[in-house]
């Protein structure tokens, strides 16, 4: 029997457990129906409502609409057949701002095992819900545009495809031309502004079922949900250009730009076994369409082909192949002499890496180095090519042959690299060669997007490794800052070697009297014929090389060919 003590004791403990849940949590009571019979201080000091306002009301008082009726039915399902229900809710304050708590609603029940009466004790994780809902923006929007970024693209094909309907999708990949000139001439400011404005634009062009991101720099990927044929397509992508195309007006400067859209297409089955592999493909396959439509001169549109899909299978199969092509030592350097076309003398030599491959066989640089590029292969293969042709080169000279410098092709990607110099300084020592008989050669390309980065290409001279700029003549080269650049040479581009009519004439002469005046060696590359070379000789070009001379050869066929030119020139 208990005791009177006992009982106070019970009722003291009870009541100190009342006190905790109060100070510690928001506490509601309901009947059976859900209509309020109590609530303490701490709910009504997060709902905004007075203690009166609360009882006898139900809890739609505070409902914020934010969830789905289906998550509703789950939690009047469970609670009604007696069992504890946990989960976030999201409520609405008096004063229309919402909160979230995380809330376990437990059943009291009657002798039957029904419920009469439920307890919600809550506690409030607003802030905690503002800082996911926070990180979660940083990790799926372009913080320049607030466009989504890549990353979301898999929360939306989750969201909006991933059903067992079938979905008729075009996907539109789009870049601007010529923006980098914009970076370029009138600075990243001004760039992001019109890519902000751009954004804007791109958007209003669009449903809202359909999908947009900005992938980067000035690409975006716009996915058309539940599309009918090209032509509707046609018709957004004309929008899009249209829109485009009217002027922009960036800190008073008025800019009219264009882009290129490239487009694919499919049906996305419901049965689909990867979905993100599969809009990953019909990326693949635009990116290649707009590459084909930057090639008629931009400002235009092209949807994917058979042929480009062929491309593509081929970009794969290189794709795979070239993760194992350095460990299994696939690749390899060649070299092409570098001939003084006054006196027809081999002064020096240019590394080139080549690949071959068992399935693939020999396979062309222009096609694999920009996937190392993309597949971040390419720091650690220029590192190899570097340490192959610098190790060459210093053989070559202790067996007594007569070279002034090996050039090796340098990637932007490369250049750009933190330990950039540091591997250049490692290589020469570990070689043994004199930096002054080593050439690095840049792209225009290059040089133009690191042009706060002078203080590289002064260290490199500090060095006293030389400096060429490769296909000279196909960028846009501001010659304002050229001039101070610590660079030695110019390559002529072959592009205008191949054809040298009037056009061509007029831009290699310019290169050459250029470089004359600046000081700088002038090397034309891509000389086949006997008309060329008199041609550049007649025009007083220093250097030259191209299979007139010889084409790339293995290092142990260079001495016999290094014998045989001077034997030619003497």
């Amino acid at each position: 029997m208990t005791t009177k003590i006992e009982f106070e004791q019970t009722l003291k403990k009870l009541k100190d457990i009342e006190t905790a849940l109060n100070e510690s949590s928001i506490v509601a009571i309901t009947d059976q129906k859900g209509i309020i019979q109590f609530v303490n201080n701490k709910f009504c000091e997060i709902s905004q409502y007075h203690y009166d306002e609360l009882v006898g009301n139900d809890h739609r008082i505070v409902n914020s609409g934010f969830h789905s009726k289906e998550f509703m039915k789950d939690l009047w399902k469970t609670i009604g057949n007696g069992k504890v229900w946990r989960g976030e809710f999201r409520n609405k304050a008096k004063d229309g701002s919402y909160y979230w708590v995380d809330t376990t609603i437990v059943p009291f029940l009657n002798d039957q095992g029904k419920p009469y009466q439920y307890i919600s004790i809550r506690h409030d994780i607003t802030i905690r819900k503002n800082m996911e809902e926070e990180i979660k923006w940083m990790a799926y929007r372009d913080t320049l545009t607030s466009l989504p970024n890549r990353n979301y693209l898999s929360h939306w094909i989750k969201e909006e495809l991933n059903d067992k309907n079938n979905h008729k999708l075009a996907v539109l990949f789009l870049d601007l031309d010529r923006f980098k000139s914009i970076n370029d001439t009138l600075g990243h400011d001004v760039g992001d502004l019109l890519l902000r404005e751009a954004s804007q634009r791109l958007k209003n062009c669009l449903r809202k079922s359909d999908f947009i991101a900005r992938l980067g720099g000035d690409e975006f990927v716009i996915v058309l949900k539940d599309i009918e044929n090209q032509k509707d397509v046609v018709t957004v992508v004309n929008k899009i250009k249209k829109q485009l195309h009217l002027p922009f007006t960036i800190n008073k400067e008025k800019l009219v730009i264009s882009t290129s859209i490239g487009i694919s297409m499919d049906i996305l089955s419901g049965d689909s076994v990867n979905f993100n592999r599969f809009i990953e493909t019909l990326m693949k396959k635009a990116d290649i369409a707009m590459y084909h439509a930057k090639q008629k001169g931009g400002n235009t549109y092209c949807f994917n082909t058979d042929n480009q899909t062929n491309e593509l299978e081929r970009f794969y199969h290189i794709e795979q192949e070239i993760t194992k092509a350095l460990e299994q030592n696939q690749f390899s350097v060649v070299y092409q002499p570098l001939v003084n076309l006054k006196d027809s003398k081999i002064v020096g030599m240019e590394a080139l890496l080549r690949w071959s491959t068992p399935t693939l066989g020999s396979v062309s640089p222009d096609e694999f180095i920009p996937i190392l590029e993309q597949l971040g292969y390419i720091n650690e293969v220029g590192k190899w090519v570097l340490h192959a042709a610098c190790r060459q080169m210093k053989i070559w000279l202790d067996n007594g042959l007569e070279l002034e410098r090996i050039s090796v092709n340098v990637s932007p990607v490369q250049f750009s690299c933190e330990h950039f110099l540091e591997k250049i300084k490692e290589t020469l020592i570990e070689t043994g060669l004199e930096a002054c008989f080593l050439e690095l050669e840049v792209t225009e390309g290059t040089i133009l997007s690191i042009k706060e980065s002078l203080k590289t290409l002064n260290e490199l001279k500090s060095m006293g490794v030389k400096i060429s700029i490769d296909d000279f003549g196909t960028g846009y080269s501001s010659l304002s800052y050229l001039k101070n650049l610590p660079i030695s040479s110019l390559k002529i581009d072959k592009s205008f070697i191949n054809d040298l009519d009037i056009d061509s004439e007029v831009i290699v002469n310019t290169i050459i009297n250029l470089g004359k005046n600046l000081n700088f060696t002038v090397i034309a590359e891509g000389i086949e014929n006997q008309a060329q070379l008199s041609y550049l000789q007649h025009q007083h070009c220093q250097l030259g090389q191209g299979y007139y001379f010889s084409k790339p050869v293995r290092a142990e066929e260079i001495p016999r060919i290094i014998k045989e030119y001077q034997v030619v020139s003497r």
